[in-house]
């Protein structure tokens, strides 16, 4: 009986909310009610009520995009009888529909996300066997060590914890490839690292074929390991101390659990972030993912395998034949067949890894096509939609996650329709500016403060339309050819610890440049007919400023391709930690201030230095997080600054073996706490106003870079020099 009742409300709010979207009402009440929305949602964001306040919110800001969208497809759209209006109407229609349908599948997701979960380190009873498997093809030496390192000190009983680099980079078929350079540098490296797992007490495994790439390179390492539990880390994602600690206990709870999965924290920024110099106070672009949209994921048990720093269960990987590996996205598509089967999985919204981003714009968009291209993939062989064994909300989460990657389309769609009226001339919306005003300005502020309730910490307004940006010139011929021949693209391992020397343009941002030119040529043609065809001028007015939009959005991408010249893609970690320093057979007391990869930051008391003393041998000694005998590493002073009573060294490490790295790891990685520090102070909400204005600042400022890039890089060359840019 209640069970009718339920279906009866619905269907009579169903039916009153379809009367008010479609009720005809004249142009002014239309704008009265658009105002009084947008009113309402702003006066309930200013006082922060959360709750169901949110949901009021957000079902406010529905109606009025639903109503857009009822207006939209009704009054808008231009007689098929025309078809040079017609068609690219249709595909305007058509992308603002895949935005709408984007925007009502996050809603489904993250609307009311699942709270963070309690930490299970002091809850830990039993301790299954795990195996920690690091894949790895052409990773450096030094990066893999602190890897291995920091896995192998994972506070875990020893007997239970077996380390694997999996190296698909000396496979017996690169060690006898026909290209004696390729064949000679797959033996070294087969040498190398075998030593090297030896002395960091690793199991080192290689195989006889690069078949199926990374999931096939993991399939291996389940064939020759026997652990309860499967702990997967890429080569440049080092493990905090408490990582297992923090997931394992999960599997005891449930026995259909597959997936323990954590975030992706990223010690470095990516070439976004570099170039724009946001890193330190703005949250990055992988916390949305990863702080919100995990955790709506994870209410409908949807939160998927990302590939590293994830926990997995062998029996139910034995179920499926191991990790798939149709597509190139294996772990998404891995979780797709768990889910299916029956199986669950967990969210664990803590950073427990810290890794390594592209760092070049071109190596950050190679790995977004692969991700993009994967997505495709799945979405073509495995369409999630009627993937038997899924629950419907599953359906619905692992269809947002692939139909996001359709991007590129509707975004090169809204950065060209601007030119179609300002340029040919073509009638493509047919509308008045007044009705531009009541529905489409409304159905854009309402757009963007609805992302602000969803996402407000963790994205700040207009990010996300610049990522899409910057992605979609090249990412849309990626997502071209794998709709063409879906079985074409090949995985391609992401670089790893790169660094841009020297300032210069990306050696892909030509296509910017010339999208940039093309639209401040709209901008003048849009003044010129303001002048010249003041009875259009409201509708031109109107065009002009979408087109302005995506110009300021166009001026802030030639900053992002101008790479700014860095010695080094590792950063510095604030850390302040007590130690010795030592040099001459004297020790002093110090503190360490900050580290990274390759060095750290000493203060150091009682000890008078200068600059006579660079370059001479020193080391620390400090007390491991694990606890034990004091850790005593090697240094190299690189530079002195006095400082009061105390003195400032600048000094880099100098592992004498292997077993040196399991320090440096304690001091970078061993402690997680540092990593949800750090992403907390930087995740503040600016509001829409102030974000919309503190991103207009960044684009002026941004553009006129990235110019001066391009007018440099111009003169380099002719006269005969290597790059361009300048040292900002």
């Amino acid at each position: 009986m209640r069970k009718v009742q339920s279906i009866i409300l619905w269907a009579v709010i169903t039916v009153c909310v379809i009367g008010l979207i479609t009720l005809p009402v004249n142009l002014q009440t239309q704008l009265i009610a658009s105002t009084t929305v947008v009113s309402l949602m702003a006066i309930i964001k200013i006082l922060k009520a959360g709750g169901v306040w949110r949901l009021i919110a957000l079902a406010f800001g529905t109606a009025i995009v639903l109503r857009y969208v009822y207006w939209r497809t009704t009054e808008t759209l231009p007689p098929v009888n025309q078809p040079e209006n017609f068609i690219p109407g249709l595909l305007l229609y058509l992308a603002e529909m895949y935005s709408v349908m984007m925007l009502a599948l996050s809603l489904f997701i993250v609307a009311m996300p699942m709270a963070s979960r309690p930490s299970r380190v002091t809850a830990r009873k039993l301790y299954p066997s795990v195996d920690v498997f690091v894949p790895s093809y052409n990773e450096d030496v030094t990066l893999l060590t602190n890897t291995l390192a920091a896995a192998k000190a994972m506070d875990y009983p020893a007997d239970k914890l077996t380390v694997w680099l999996l190296d698909d980079g000396g496979t017996l078929q690169k060690q006898n490839s026909p290209d004696v350079r390729e064949a000679e540098a797959a033996i070294a490296r087969n040498q190398i690292l075998s030593t090297l797992c030896d002395k960091l007490e690793v199991n080192y495994l290689t195989r006889a074929h690069n078949q199926h790439a990374k999931a096939g390179n993991l399939n291996n390492g389940l064939k020759h390991s026997k652990g309860e539990l499967v702990a997967v880390f890429d080569a440049d994602h080092a493990p905090a101390r408490d990582f297992l600690l923090e997931t394992v206990g999960y599997f005891a709870d449930d026995p259909k659990l597959f997936l323990v999965q954590t975030p992706h924290f990223f010690i470095n920024p990516d070439p976004l972030e570099r170039n724009l110099r946001t890193f330190d106070w703005m949250p990055s672009e992988n916390e949305m993912f990863y702080g919100i949209i995990q955790r709506g994921l994870d209410k409908w048990n949807a939160a998927f395998f990302c590939g590293s720093a994830a926990v997995l269960s062998r029996r139910a990987l034995e179920t499926t034949e191991g990790f798939s590996g149709i597509s190139v996205t294996e772990d998404c598509e891995t979780a797709l067949a768990l889910h299916s089967a029956g199986w669950n999985s967990v969210y664990v919204d803590k950073p427990l890894i810290a890794g390594l981003q592209p760092a070049t714009f071109a190596s950050f968009i190679g790995q977004r096509s692969r991700w993009a291209q994967g997505m495709m993939q799945i979405l073509r062989f495995r369409f999630p939609l009627l993937k038997r064994g899924l629950s419907f909300p599953q359906r619905l989460c692992y269809m947002s996650s692939t139909l996001f990657w359709l991007f590129p389309f509707p975004r090169t769609i809204f950065l060209f329709a601007p030119l179609f009226y300002l340029l040919l001339d073509l009638q493509i919306f047919t509308a008045s500016g007044g009705e531009f005003l009541a529905y489409t300005l409304a159905y854009m502020l309402v757009n963007l403060m609805m992302q602000n309730y969803l996402y407000g910490s963790f994205r700040w307004p207009w990010i996300s339309e610049l990522y899409e940006y910057v992605q979609t010139v090249h990412l849309l011929p990626a997502v071209i050819s794998v709709m063409v021949n879906p079985r074409k693209p090949t995985f391609k391992v992401t670089a790893k610890d790169e660094s841009v020397a020297v300032s210069r343009l990306s050696e892909i941002s030509r296509p910017f440049f010339v999208i940039f030119a093309a639209l401040a040529i709209a901008l003048g043609i849009t003044v010129y007919r303001v002048y010249t065809e003041p009875y259009k001028a409201d509708v031109t007015l109107v065009v002009g400023g979408w087109n302005l939009l995506n110009l300021i959005l166009a001026g802030c991408a030639l900053g992002v391709v101008s790479e700014r010249g860095e010695p080094s893609s590792s950063r510095r970690v604030k850390v302040r930690r007590r130690c010795e320093f030592g040099m001459g057979g004297t020790w002093h007391p110090a503190s360490i201030e900050d580290v990274s990869v390759g060095g750290t930051r000493l203060q150091v008391f009682n000890r008078a230095l200068s600059q006579s003393d660079l370059s001479a041998e020193a080391a620390i000694r400090f007390q491991p997080h694990g606890g034990g005998e004091p850790a005593m590493l090697p240094l190299v002073i690189r530079r002195v600054e006095p400082s009061g009573d105390a003195t400032m060294l600048g000094c880099q490490y100098q592992p004498k073996g292997p077993l040196d790295h399991r320090w440096i790891a304690d001091l970078i990685f061993a402690n997680s706490a540092q990593w949800a520090e750090f992403q907390q102070s930087r995740r503040r909400n600016p509001g829409l106003l102030r974000g919309t204005i503190w991103f207009l600042g960044l684009s002026i400022y941004q553009t006129h870079r990235g110019l001066l890039y391009f007018l440099l890089g111009i003169t380099r060359r002719r006269d005969g020099k290597p790059g361009g840019g300048n040292s900002q």
